[in-house]
């Protein structure tokens, strides 16, 4: 079919994971010539990805269109990019294996994003997030929007709490950190600062700190803002430590003395993370934060 014969759309996708894994969502913008912004959203309960959402993103966006389209479809994942115009025809000449012949990921998905791929005249662009393009903020917004909010289980009995919080003077360099640590009605505080530090830091202090008072092999729910610490600790050291504590672009891991002590601790609990959203923030965390900031404003 001519190009001057179908339709021209340009989509904009992007996917939302709290935690990652956990629920997420996905937000999609149809722009039309001529027509108002058509705005796609959904979500997923069950524990999803990021990778997934991005896709899922996609995806629900292609199937929309009736018929063929001609589409200019922007996405700041390059997952999502480099596996439609790199890695896919590689994918599916290899029968959906990868070269260390191990199944790809997220194949059901990928499978129905190479028929949408043949379906409509696709050219894939990747934009920088978060740097100010207005639809790509905009379905930002609607991705992370509609990832379903977890009720927190702050009614747990039978669990340690801990509360780790962090506060940090970008312009004396100093940070602080507050944990509260809860068992049924009892409740234990904990607090420090430290110089020539970063807010990463004290978030990982905070949780060392908080594990670190730990007496009794109980089941613990951890709870931090810090989706940095919740994905360093449950995602990245794995890898890291694989990977002789370098980055996947072979640069030294930041913070490494503090990730191994983290480590050590995580491999001794039982341990649930719990990445607090700023609009559902419980009495405990406000008291932590209220710790961390009392001790890096002392002098």
């Amino acid at each position: 079919m001519p190009l001057g014969d179908i339709l021209k759309v340009t989509v904009y996708t992007d996917g939302a994971c709290s935690p990652n894994p956990g629920p997420g969502g996905w937000g999609a913008i149809l722009l039309y010539d001529g027509r108002d912004p058509q705005e796609l959203i959904g979500w997923e309960s069950g524990a999803t990805t990021n990778n997934r959402m991005e896709l899922r993103a996609a995806l629900e966006a292609l199937q929309t269109l009736s018929g063929p389209h001609h589409v200019q479809l922007f996405t700041d994942s390059k997952y999502l990019r480099n596996g439609i115009t790199r890695w896919l025809s590689i994918w599916e000449k290899r029968n959906w294996q990868t070269k260390e012949n191990t199944d790809v990921k997220n194949q059901d998905l990928w499978r129905q994003l190479a028929e949408q791929n043949r379906r409509h005249q696709i050219a894939w662009r990747w934009v920088k997030g978060h740097a100010g393009d207005r639809w790509n903020e905009r379905v930002n917004h609607l991705a992370a929007s509609a990832v379903p909010v977890q009720e927190m289980p702050l009614d747990d009995d039978r669990a340690i709490h801990i509360f780790a919080a962090a506060s940090y003077l970008s312009s004396k360099r100093k940070g602080g950190w507050g944990v509260l640590l809860r068992y049924q009605n009892r409740v234990r505080v904990l607090a420090d600062a430290l110089e020539n530090t970063s807010g990463n830091r004290m978030h990982l202090k905070a949780a060392i700190a908080g594990l670190n008072a730990i007496r009794r092999p109980l089941p613990i729910h951890l709870y931090t803002v810090s989706s940095y610490l919740k994905d360093g600790a449950t995602v990245w050291v794995e890898k890291w430590s694989k990977n002789k504590w370098l980055t996947r672009e072979g640069k030294p891991v930041r913070h490494r003395d503090l990730w191994q002590k983290l480590d050590r601790l995580t491999g001794i609990y039982s341990i649930t993370w719990h990445v607090i959203k700023k609009n559902d923030v419980p009495d405990c965390m406000i008291d932590a934060k209220q710790l961390a900031r009392e001790a890096v404003r002392m002098d």
